[in-house]
């Protein structure tokens, strides 16, 4: 008598329920519900707004959400379900872990030391800019002092406001505010300091931003920044007012000069990360140096803002030249320091 053939053995695919999307959804979709929710109240009001079993409950979440990514990525699930965890799961570390600052906090660490380091790593450039701005005035001051004819060649004779080397040495130092000439001081003051610090501001951005282009429009563009201005530097020094000129310049030129200086730096940044991008690819090290010099313009901008208002009222309600080399220094003895002191950036 034969014997009963043993039955075959199930095969595991067939004994184990099938691992699907819907059952692991439905077994920790409220874990993921309720982290959400904390988040959400965490980031509208803040750590104080939970309660005390909101945070206990918190990391234990978080914790949960994790071991559901974990068994996603294993088990390869579909991809909206895996996006969604690693989204919320990312979110959960910089809201558990990460360390939130207030807007005030932040903007206080940007001009404490943000906006200063990004200063000081362009130092280099710096003095790059500001050798090709003495070098622009140099030259322009060099053609002027012997040819004055050459100055009409820089600076546009209806912006000049009657100050060019027709122009009498009475007529030059009343456009200062030393003379008793009162409408055309005003006038010639108004007008050519108008067109001296629309020029600056513009070259100033157009420096930073043609610098992608290996840097060399930057230079071309602060080496015309300075010779504007030793062209006109010429014309008071041949009618012996480079004293009173460098007076009435000095008061707000500090501040500007430096920013223009700033700029360029900013935009030689980004050429010379082009030209020379190390072991990074050109792109990668292009949008390094770009972070970098974003940060000083948005500074140089409010250098610019700040040079603007010592010229619209600085200079023509302060009269006397030692007085305004006083305030242009200690303008300068200021920037130098915010920038360049050292100091130690706390924790908080």
């Amino acid at each position: 008598m034969s014997t009963p053939a043993a039955p075959a053995p199930i095969s595991p695919a067939v004994a184990a329920p099938a691992f699907s999307t819907g059952r692991f959804r439905a077994e920790r979709e409220a874990d993921w519900i309720a982290f959400d929710l904390l988040l959400t109240k965490l980031e509208k009001k803040g750590a104080a707004a939970l309660t005390s079993d909101e945070l206990l409950q918190l990391p234990l979440l978080y914790r949960a959400t994790l071991s559901s990514l974990s068994i996603a990525r294993a088990t390869s699930l579909d991809k909206a379900l895996l996006g969604h965890l690693e989204a919320l799961s990312i979110r959960g570390y910089f809201l558990v872990y990460g360390v939130r600052e207030t807007r005030l906090n932040r903007v206080r660490r940007f001009f404490l030391y943000d906006w200063p380091a990004a200063v000081r790593s362009v130092w280099k450039e710096t003095v790059i800019i500001a050798l090709i701005i003495i070098l622009g005035a140099l030259t322009s001051w060099t053609l002027v002092a012997h040819q004055p004819e050459w100055y009409f060649n820089f600076v546009p004779e209806e912006m000049a406001g009657g100050r060019d080397p027709r122009a009498t040495a009475e007529y030059l130092q009343s456009t200062l505010g030393h003379g008793k000439a009162a409408g055309e001081q005003e006038s010639g003051l108004h007008v050519f300091a108008t067109y001296l610090f629309t020029h600056n501001s513009q070259v100033s951005i157009l420096s930073f931003a043609l610098g992608f282009a290996f840097g060399v429009p930057t230079m071309m563009l602060e080496y015309y920044q300075g010779i504007g201005l030793g062209a006109m530097l010429a014309v008071f020094t041949n009618k012996g007012l480079g004293y009173d000129f460098g007076g009435w310049l000095f008061i707000h030129g500090t501040t500007e000069l430096f920013a223009a200086a700033l700029s360029g730096a900013a935009g030689l940044r980004i050429g010379t990360a082009v030209v020379f991008p190390g072991a990074r690819a050109r792109l990668e090290a292009a949008s390094l140096a770009g972070r970098t010099a974003g940060k000083v313009m948005v500074g140089v901008i409010l250098m610019l803002l700040v040079a603007g208002l010592l010229e619209g009222f600085g200079r023509q309600l302060i009269t006397d030249t030692l007085m305004r080399y006083g305030i242009g220094t200690l303008m300068l003895l200021f920037w130098l320091a915010y920038y360049y002191v050292p100091r130690r950036e706390d924790v908080t």
